[in-house]
C-alpha cells in the first residue's frame, strides 16, 4: 500500500463503530404487520419471512427492494503464503482476478443468474502483506488505507451488498485472526483451505501458533488483530461492512475468510453485524466455530469452500425471492380468503 496520509485512523474507525445507525424499527414493524396478513399460514415461508423483515429494517424502507444488488470481491496477497500454507502459489491471486475480469469464474456465472453487478477490487497484488509469523502483517496506516478503500464499494443506489475475497493464504490469515479474536486452539480454527495435504495442514497450524506468539497484542484489540493477521482484502471487507451500515445497505457475507473479517467489527461492538447475514456455511471447520461465536445462522449449507463471493452471490436470489413474496403476495383481505384457523 502507498505511504500517503491515511484517509482514516483506527481511532476514527472506533468512533464510527460507537456511532453506527441502528435498525429502522418503523420499517421493520411495517414488514412484520404485512407478513401477518399474507395468504399463508403464519411462519409458512420460514426464513424467507425473516429475510424480508431484515431487509426492510436495514434498508429503512418498506417494502424493501433488491433491484441493484452488488457483489464486491476484494483481492490481496499474504506474506504467510510463502510458508507453504496453500496448495497454490501466490501468483494465482492475480491470475484469478484476471479470470474474474474475463468472466470465467464461478462468481461470474452466479452474478449473471442473480442479475448482480460484479466489481473486483485489487489491493496492491504485487506487494503482499508481511509474514505474520515474523511480526504484524500490516502497519496501522496500510490497514486503514485498505479499510478506506473497501468503503468505496458502497456507492449510492446499491440496495444489497454481497461480499467476497480472493487471496492465496487467506484461510490461514482468517484462522489466525479468529484465534486472536476468540481464543481456543490454533487447530480449532485451521482447515485445509485450497486442499492442502496433512503436511500442509500442519504448516498452517504452526503458522497460526507462531503468529499468536509473535503478535500477543492482537488478543487485546480487534483492530490490532486485523492489523497483525488480516490481509489488505480482509481489511477492505471490514471497511465495506462499516460503510454499508452507515448507508443503510444490507450485507451478505461469503464464507470463512469474509466472515472472519466481519468478526473484527463484532468484537468491537456486538451489534455491528446486525445488518449482515451469512450467506453459507463453508466446509472449513473454523467457519462453524466462528458462526457460533458471532451468533449467525447461514442461509445455505451446500458444502462450498470456493471463496470469491460465490456463496454470497448465490444467496442473492434467496433474498430477492423473500422480498418478492413479501411485496407481491395478496393479503387475506385482498384475495377474499378466510383467515379462520390460520
Amino acid at each position: 500500500m502507498s505511504n500517503t496520509q491515511p484517509a482514516i485512523t483506527f481511532e476514527e474507525i472506533r468512533a464510527l463503530v460507537r456511532n453506527l445507525p441502528g435498525p429502522d424499527l418503523d420499517a421493520g414493524t411495517a414488514a412484520l404487520q404485512r407478513e401477518r396478513q399474507l395468504t399463508k399460514p403464519a411462519g409458512a415461508l420460514g426464513r424467507l419471512e425473516e429475510i424480508a423483515q431484515w431487509m426492510a429494517t436495514w434498508q429503512g424502507q418498506h417494502p424493501a427492494e433488491v433491484r441493484r444488488p452488488r457483489v464486491a470481491v476484494f483481492a490481496g496477497n499474504h506474506g504467510v503464503a510463502a510458508r507453504g500454507v496453500s496448495a497454490y502459489p501466490a501468483a494465482v491471486t492475480a491470475q484469478m482476478v484476471q479470470n474474474f475480469q474475463n468472466g470465467g469464474a464461478a462468481v461470474n456465472q452466479l452474478c449473471e443468474v442473480a442479475d448482480a453487478d460484479l466489481r473486483v477490487y485489487e489491493l496492491d497484488l504485487e506487494t503482499p502483506t508481511a509474514d505474520f509469523t515474523e511480526g504484524p502483517a500490516m502497519g496501522e496506516e496500510d490497514c486503514c488505507q485498505a479499510m478506506a478503500y473497501g468503503m468505496m464499494a458502497v456507492e449510492t443506489g446499491v440496495q444489497l451488498l454481497a461480499l467476497g475475497e480472493m487471496g492465496i493464504g487467506n484461510s490461514t490469515a482468517a484462522a489466525a485472526l479468529c484465534h486472536a479474536l476468540f481464543g481456543g486452539e490454533a487447530k480449532d480454527w485451521t482447515g485445509r483451505g485450497t486442499g492442502v495435504d496433512d503436511e500442509g495442514l500442519a504448516r498452517k497450524v504452526a503458522a497460526v501458533e507462531a503468529g499468536l506468539a509473535v503478535n500477543p497484542q492482537a488478543k487485546d484489540d480487534p483492530f490490532e488483530a486485523l492489523r497483525c493477521f488480516g490481509g489488505y482484502e480482509l481489511a477492505a471487507i471490514a471497511g465495506a461492512i462499516l460503510a454499508a451500515r452507515m448507508a443503510r445497505v444490507p450485507v451478505l457475507l461469503d464464507g470463512y475468510a469474509c466472515t472472519a473479517a466481519a468478526a473484527v467489527l463484532f468484537k468491537a461492538d456486538r451489534r455491528a453485524l446486525d445488518h449482515c447475514m451469512v450467506a453459507h456455511r463453508s466446509v472449513e471447520p473454523g467457519h462453524d466455530h466462528l458462526l457460533a461465536a458471532i451468533g449467525k445462522e447461514p442461509l445455505l449449507d451446500l458444502g462450498m469452500r470456493l471463496g470469491e463471493g460465490s456463496g454470497a452471490a448465490l444467496a442473492i436470489n434467496i433474498v430477492k425471492s423473500a422480498c418478492a413474496c413479501h411485496a407481491g403476495m395478496a393479503t387475506f383481505a385482498d384475495a377474499g380468503v378466510s383467515t379462520r384457523g390460520v
